[in-house]
């Protein structure tokens, strides 16, 4: 049996399993950052296929590449690489992934519209969420603790800020921790004090994006790996 996953993040990734297809019945489960144009594209494919019926939900990129190696969902959704000890794990159950791009995303630092911020550093962004720097007025902010929000372990996007920011190091335990992007979104709205990190795709009016070495997140900068 073929079965598919689908990876965004940093790169995108998506699988199909034939056998779904003829069933009518396709079962998609995974990252939550990859919900977006999973979205959309699960509602194109049931416009031009009515007859398919199509079951979408998020909960991590780890719950999805799970739930593939289970039998218990036709497409994974995942932000990060299939690993090579999970590859293994599918092939001993019967299941053979197959991974494909689908698209490249940015994971964009956020905080709450009021905070004066606009950008940061790598570095400043890692001691951050490794409890070093605590304070707003450490990074040219306001005289306000920062409250650290991140996915959960769960989540392929975690996994990319943990390599990409943290080079691996621990997330400091005072970090409030959210099931999904939407729930770091609405976090980060709420407070002031926050600061999170998400999918370009869920930056909306509530919170502000901030730069990263001076570079300002966008599909041009996405595509261009800046």
């Amino acid at each position: 049996m073929v079965r598919k996953l689908l990876a965004v993040g940093m790169i995108c990734l998506i699988f199909c399993a034939s056998q779904a297809v003829a069933a009518e019945k396709i079962v998609i489960k995974g990252s939550t950052t990859v919900l977006p144009i999973a979205q959309a594209a699960l509602e194109a494919y049931m416009k031009a296929h009515p007859g398919v019926n199509i079951s979408l939900s998020g909960g991590g990129s780890g719950d999805g590449i799970k739930a593939l190696i289970d039998k218990s969902t036709d497409i994974a959704n995942s932000s990060r690489e299939i690993k090579d000890k999970e590859i293994t794990l599918a092939k001993e159950k019967g299941v053979s992934p197959v991974a494909h791009t689908v698209a490249i995303d940015a994971i964009v630092p956020i905080v709450n519209p009021r905070n004066k911020v606009q950008g940061l550093t790598i570095d400043q962004l890692s001691q951050i969420y490794q409890g070093k720097i605590t304070n707003w007025k450490e990074v040219g902010g306001d005289d306000l603790t920062i409250i650290a929000v991140s996915r959960d372990s769960s989540s392929g996007t975690f996994e990319s800020w943990g390599h990409l920011v943290l080079n691996n190091a621990r997330v400091t335990a005072k970090a409030q921790l959210q099931a999904s992007s939407g729930a770091v979104v609405q976090a980060v709205s709420k407070n002031r004090y926050a600061v999170g990190y998400i999918g370009l795709g869920y930056v909306n009016v509530s919170v502000k994006a901030l730069s990263v070495n001076g570079i300002t997140a966008s599909a041009k900068t996405a595509l261009s790996k800046e």
